[in-house]
């Protein structure tokens, strides 16, 4: 591709439908970039200046076409009161201790969401504000901005005994999810402000609670805070099911979301023809048994297969990724390989 076209604007084109030159790669690059430029897991999510040189470093050496700004999956969790722990220098932050909710009444104990001042939120936003001040307007940047409502209630609650509860008491559910959903916003919105192109949600618990329970439960938050900040901040959203999400996958298509992230369990032609045209698809390929396992060959085959499914499809919204992130110690030459497939199409 002539170097004069921008990565940013080619991603922003594909997301939106237009013909593109080539499509736009983005892998789920978050723990991987740490290791790459030698920074500890630790220092990764907790130092917001160490987090940003990982990233611009990552796409300093790979240039893919977009890059990723998230920490973990506790984020939201600990800046509303959840106990996290780091067990070692090179280990990823996770929850700790009891969990956070046991009854209504604790919920009263979470204070109103404050993304400028809880927890490790105001350090993921100032890596972002430098992420886009190292990089300018050469990259797209995504930003993930943790749980969605129902993963975040699991994280609170405990996901065993949220199971039960949605069975057992599901005001109390409703209650603890309103809680998440203002989190979920107010996190969003500080994102966006620092400059994200996308804002990315993961909801992967609720692929396992069935169809039934997903549209009764988790996919009316999902939309209730999709569409508060579709409606405040313009920003382009994305949802993140890991998994295979076929049975769940045209309803997560009315989430409010403009991109489903598909894992490599779900089909990538079905995946088209669930989500519609007017849905942008992300993925899909095999973090572990391919990219990070596999060689050159084999990844450079399996994403041309991916590109043209996504073509003969008809679905021009797409990003070549990895299904989830990438794995600590993918080779170098496996992402060589990913950004061949896609730069010479």
């Amino acid at each position: 591709m002539p170097p004069e076209i921008n990565s940013r604007q080619l991603v922003f084109d594909a997301l939106d439908g237009q013909a593109t030159p080539r499509p736009p790669w983005g892998p789920l690059a978050v723990h991987f970039c740490a290791r790459e430029a030698g920074a500890s897991l630790r220092a990764y999510s907790t130092r917001p200046r160490v987090l940003a040189d990982c990233v611009a470093r990552y796409w300093e050496k790979h240039r893919p076409d977009a890059v990723w700004i998230s920490a973990d999956t506790w984020v939201v969790a600990e800046a509303m009161g959840a106990a996290v722990c780091s067990p070692g220098e090179d280990q990823p932050l996770c929850g700790a201790g009891e969990p956070l909710i046991r009854q209504a009444s604790d919920l009263d104990r979470i204070p109103p969401a404050d993304p400028a001042a809880q927890g490790r939120m105001p350090i993921l936003q100032e890596a972002l504000r430098l992420v886009r001040e190292k990089i300018g307007e050469e990259v797209f940047i995504a930003g993930c901005f943790d749980q969605s409502p129902f993963s975040l209630a699991g994280a609170l609650v405990g996901i065993n005994e949220l199971m039960v509860k949605m069975l057992d008491d599901p005001p109390f559910v409703r209650a603890v999810m309103e809680r998440c959903i203002e989190y979920g916003v107010a996190y969003g919105k500080a994102f966006a402000r620092c400059g994200a192109d996308l804002l990315s949600t993961g909801d992967s618990p609720a692929g396992l609670i069935g169809p039934e329970r997903y549209r009764e439960v988790a996919l009316p938050a999902e939309q209730r805070v999709f569409k508060e900040l579709k409606e405040t901040t313009g920003k382009l959203l994305s949802l993140h099911i890991c998994g295979d999400t076929t049975r769940i996958l045209a309803d997560m298509a009315r989430c409010g979301a403009d991109v489903l992230e598909i894992d490599h369990q779900m089909n990538l032609r079905r995946a088209c023809q669930l989500a519609g045209e007017k849905i942008a698809l992300w993925g899909n390929l095999d973090p572990v048994g391919l990219l990070l396992r596999g060689d050159h060959d084999a990844v450079h085959r399996k994403a041309r297969e991916a590109i043209e499914a996504a073509r003969e499809e008809r679905h021009g919204r797409f990003v070549l990724s990895s299904g989830c992130t990438l794995a600590l110690g993918t080779p170098a030459e496996n992402l060589r390989a990913l950004k061949d497939a896609a730069r010479n199409w």
